[in-house]
């Protein structure tokens, strides 16, 4: 499709013209899937609507010289790309605050083999599937900042292999190399998880 029949590339060229309602349309068409690629970094939803409100923002400072050179969500992910990025490596740096063990009523540590056992046994399979989701996300979070972005616009948000090539700046094989990349670490860090609980449920 060439870029000038795209319904949003026509509406960011009115917003480049001054037309602010076609700027609310066109934050209205995608503010949750920004909101969604940007939490998809912070995993906080305070952090996140400030973000996206933040790519907005950089759209509409920049409408001037906005080019429809490519379609428009191309150009709107790749902000919201740099934008989680960013606070990805804003939260790395900061200091973490370890929470205080579990103490006693005269403030002594309880041992380990004191403390009651979080998963009762009828809530055990559910909350495996949970610490399961939790570990493919916490494997895709330790992903290099690139394989990240190409896994999140990919997987989660459907992009195609050219699209993320634009966004990226990359070939479609050097998408293609990328994502395979990354499912070897998702899988490498995976599979010490797996193969316990292949052990366990063979026991």
């Amino acid at each position: 499709m060439h870029p000038h029949d795209d319904e949003d590339v026509k509406l960011m060229l009115r917003v480049r013209d001054g037309d602010d309602d076609a700027f609310a349309c066109l934050v209205e068409r995608h503010r949750d899937r920004v909101l969604s690629v940007v939490y998809r970094y912070t995993r906080d939803r305070g952090e996140a609507e400030d973000l996206a409100q933040d790519v907005f923002l950089n759209i509409h400072r920049n409408r001037m010289s906005y080019r429809p050179e490519a379609k428009f969500t191309t150009w709107l992910f790749r902000i919201a790309a740099n934008r989680g990025i960013n606070a990805m490596r804003a939260r790395a740096v900061r200091k973490r605050v370890e929470a205080p063990a579990p103490t006693r009523g005269d403030g002594e540590a309880v041992p380990l083999d004191e403390m009651p056992d979080p998963k009762p046994a009828e809530a055990r399979e559910g909350l495996e599937r949970r610490e399961l989701a939790e570990r493919v996300r916490a494997a895709v979070d330790a992903l290099p900042e690139t394989q990240k972005t190409a896994v999140l616009l990919n997987k989660y948000e459907g992009r195609s292999y050219e699209e993320i090539g634009q966004i990226l700046d990359l070939s479609i094989p050097a998408v293609k190399s990328l994502l395979s990349r990354a499912r070897m670490r998702i899988k490498e860090r995976l599979s010490p998880h797996l193969q316990r609980e292949g052990e366990r449920v063979a026991r």
